[in-house]
């Protein structure tokens, strides 16, 4: 499993659940669902750090 695959692995995941195909549409969905993940995970570290 290669890095970008291990990056993009929670959008494909909930994509493939969901019957979607993440390499429809321009991945958009896939997108989207990394995009909440991510910034969920790092608003979490900074609230850690900064608290």
């Amino acid at each position: 499993m290669s890095v970008s695959e291990m990056i993009l692995w929670p959008g494909t995941k909930v994509c493939k659940l969901m019957g979607i195909d993440p390499e429809a549409d321009a991945g958009m969905i896939r997108w989207m669902i990394n995009t909440l993940v991510y910034l969920i995970i790092s608003l979490s570290v900074m609230w850690i750090i900064v608290r």
